[in-house]
């Protein structure tokens, strides 16, 4: 059989998971209709959760694999797409360090402390406001995937408890979703879709070439849009102010805790590439959790778990779609790169599409202004553009997902997602595109 027949089968398989991602809420829907803890139930919620989607479709891929090609064939495709599960192996460490009650208690006194210099009234948008614009951009030094966790567990706590609107969650969420795939593009290694061309291209030897190129622009959006929709919702976070909150009292956490804590994030970002040491600094990392007990939450590891079988699932499919993505990005202009760059990510991992493009473009760093240089910017502008339009989009946007989606009802709509998040986006992509 020709080799492009099974590329038609693999994308087939890879359109019947996107469509999956799009009707979990229907799942979700379905299993309210019968008893709970019944096995019907449980089923519909179990097809209703987005983390399990890529993974569960992995059966049907390879299956049809083995009896398209043989099991040869089909075990050795899933060999060379091991080395790919860095990324997963990474987002899961890097979730459960930073959701651990050290990191959260500095990160909020940060928060809280530099919220009293933002120059709108109200606790509450004050501590919105902070929230969406310190921690993305953070997440250009302590990662993504950290910082999505840091700032959608700070907002579970301390806004979303206090029920706001569905049109201010959903505001919410496609704003946090959006700031943290540009957030990180103020350095060459946080942001997945950048560290996917950043040594191949030469970017990684320029430190200065991210912020001028791109961190500045993201950092200004992220500015503006969050400002826009504390203005939007002025008079729901008023009323939110006066809602009686119950006093919480939180723990006074030693610097020296504090310390190994943030020691350990940096020895993960560190060997982000280095399976062996990654892990090795988790193991002591989980045993010092137990020693400092005193200063800790129970680990609740399943949310990383879960959001890592997502990524793994969306790594092993999207590494099959090179056929007819690769050929699109080296076809077309800096204009419609960019626009077809944005609207891919919706589709697929964000990082998927720059590791493509890395195939398609010439390696080696470009002028800016030359041909080349335009049209690798455009590219990566777009998939950072994009990351926010989709839970796939960005592969930290299933950690927030994981977090926050027992704030909406039957889980979140993806179609509800997109349209929140398009307003975003585009000012996003003019910030990358016109300045």
């Amino acid at each position: 059989m020709p080799e492009v027949s099974f590329d038609y089968i693999a994308t087939g398989v890879f359109a019947l998971a996107v469509l999956h991602t799009f009707s979990a809420s229907y799942f979700n829907k379905l299993a309210s209709r019968y008893p709970e803890g019944s096995m019907r139930e449980n089923i519909f919620h179990f097809l209703g959760e987005i983390e399990v989607v890529f993974g569960l479709w992995l059966v049907p891929l390879f299956y049809l694999s083995w009896w398209f090609y043989d099991l040869n064939w089909t075990l050795d495709y899933f060999d060379k797409v091991t080395p790919k599960m860095m990324e997963p192996l990474f987002v899961i460490v890097i979730m459960v360090m930073a959701a651990t009650r050290p990191v959260l208690y500095i990160t909020r006194k940060i928060v809280l402390s530099l919220s009293r210099f933002i120059p709108i009234p109200g606790q509450t948008a004050k501590f919105y406001v902070a929230v969406l614009i310190i921690t993305p951009i953070l997440g250009s030094f302590i990662t993504e995937p950290a910082a999505m966790t840091i700032s959608a567990m700070l907002l579970a706590r301390y806004f979303f408890e206090r029920n706001p609107s569905n049109v201010l969650k959903y505001t919410t969420i496609a704003l946090l979703f959006v700031n943290v795939s540009i957030g990180g593009t103020l350095t060459h290694f946080a942001a997945p879709p950048v560290l996917m061309v950043a040594a191949k291209w030469g970017w990684a030897e320029n430190f200065t070439y991210m912020f001028t190129h791109f961190g500045w622009k993201a950092a200004l959006s992220i500015v503006i849009c969050t400002f826009g929709a504390a203005a939007l919702f002025f008079r729901e976070f008023k009323r939110m102010d006066v809602l009686p909150v119950a006093e919480e009292k939180v723990q006074r956490i030693p610097a020296w805790v504090i310390g190994v804590h943030i020691l350990s994030l940096g020895w993960a970002v560190f060997t982000a590439h280095h399976a062996v040491l990654l892990m090795l600094g988790f193991l002591f990392f989980l045993g010092w959790c137990a020693i400092s007990g005193e200063y800790q939450d129970d680990i609740n590891i399943k949310p990383a778990l879960l959001v890592g079988f997502f990524l793994a699932g969306l790594v092993t499919h999207g590494s099959l779609q090179e056929w007819w993505i690769a050929p699109i990005i080296a076809s077309l202009d800096e204009v419609p790169l960019f626009l077809g760059s944005t609207i891919l990510t919706a589709f697929n991992d964000n990082a998927a599409i720059t590791y493509l493009s890395t195939l398609a473009l010439e390696p080696g760093f470009s002028e800016p202004f030359s041909a080349i240089g335009q049209k690798k910017y455009a590219i990566v502008a777009g998939a950072v553009t994009g990351g926010g339009l989709t839970i796939i989009a960005n592969a930290p946007n299933p950690a927030g997902n994981a977090i926050l989606k027992k704030y909406f009802d039957n889980g979140l709509s993806p179609l509800k997602l997109a349209l929140f998040a398009i307003p975003f986006t585009i000012v996003a992509g003019l910030c990358f595109m016109l300045l």
